[in-house]
């Protein structure tokens, strides 16, 4: 038996570490794309590895190998930089050099608006708060690189709908949610900021498994 299990063993592992990893999503932050309790698989060899995709997070080495940057639209699970220890999923919208900015809740990117398009309302209690029958505004957001997706706009003039010019450092990328005025990230730079690429563990691949939709 041990010689049957063993190598099921390490070929899980291997696969976990090198392929893919399962996640799931606590918070209503990425609404309407993903829902409280989705669970996903995250491939960790589009972008490369760093000590993040190893199981404990080992500092063995430093950097990434076969390094590849994340492109706008992905949506990603990174490690927050405030705190190593916890997972984040958001939504790529700015890469290095990039100027991000938002103005009466629509995002801009290097000056430009980025297009957007008025969906029917989204219904569903955890998208701004627990009322079953409120009805959110939802758009439809193609960023420059032809990347489409859906967004959330539960308040008029919310707290980060107005922010100032963010500049994307080298080796970062700029994440958001897509219940934009029920999320935490990169507006928020003393609590998440601007992600570096060795924090990034894998893309989104794949949902298995549906949570809580709503009301």
């Amino acid at each position: 038996m041990a010689f049957f299990l063993i190598p099921m063993l390490v070929l899980a592992l291997a696969i976990r570490t090198f392929l893919f990893q399962p996640f799931s999503i606590p918070s209503g932050s990425m609404l309407p794309t993903l829902h409280i309790g989705d669970q996903f698989f995250v491939a960790k060899y589009p972008y490369g590895y760093s000590r993040f995709s190893l199981p404990g997070s080992p500092a063995l080495f430093s950097g990434r190998i076969f390094a590849a940057a994340p492109q706008p639209g992905d949506i990603v699970v990174f490690r927050l930089p405030k705190d190593p220890s916890v997972d984040y999923v958001k939504r790529v919208v700015g890469l290095p050099g990039d100027r991000i900015q938002m103005k009466d809740g629509q995002l801009y990117i290097n000056d430009k608006p980025v297009a957007r398009q008025r969906l029917p309302d989204f219904a569903g209690r955890d998208a701004c708060g627990s009322d079953p029958n409120a009805r959110v505004k939802r758009w439809r957001e193609t960023l420059p690189n032809g990347a489409s997706y859906e967004t959330l706009d539960c308040v008029d003039n919310g707290f980060y709908d107005n922010t100032n010019v963010y500049t994307v450092p080298s080796g970062h990328f700029f994440v958001v949610g897509d219940n934009r005025d029920n999320s935490t990230d990169s507006r928020v730079l003393s609590a998440v900021g601007y992600v570096p690429l060795d924090n990034v563990v894998g893309r989104l691949s794949v949902i298995f498994a549906h949570g809580d939709k709503g009301g």
